[in-house]
């Protein structure tokens, strides 16, 4: 199934760091999906999903905070930048994860 990147990824220069089929600095969008199938749950902390201060969320709220704020230690040592981190454009991120999260299905 060939997945082309949605305009809001173009947009949101999310394109510079991923893609929906294979590592670049982050990694593969459908990586991201399959890891988080049937999750309901994630667990944020800028300072990564084990620190101390990591707290749980829902899964869609928990993935907004991670790319609006960024943080690291999910997928090795590239942190992931910050998007949105005046929350200014909420709406494109959750429609940025919910894409994401879609693709393994």
């Amino acid at each position: 199934m060939a997945v082309d990147m949605p305009p809001l990824a173009k947009k949101n220069n999310c394109v510079a760091c991923h893609a929906i089929d294979h590592k670049v600095v982050g990694p593969a969008w459908m990586d991201v999906s399959k890891k988080y199938k049937g999750a309901t749950k994630y667990k944020y902390s800028n300072n990564g999903s084990n620190a101390p201060d990591a707290k749980e969320y829902p899964l869609v709220e928990g993935l907004m905070m991670k790319v609006s704020k960024g943080g690291h230690g999910n997928w090795g040592s590239a942190a992931m930048v910050p998007n949105d981190p005046a929350g200014t454009k909420q709406g494109e991120i959750k429609e940025l994860v919910e894409f994401v999260l879609g693709l393994a299905k």
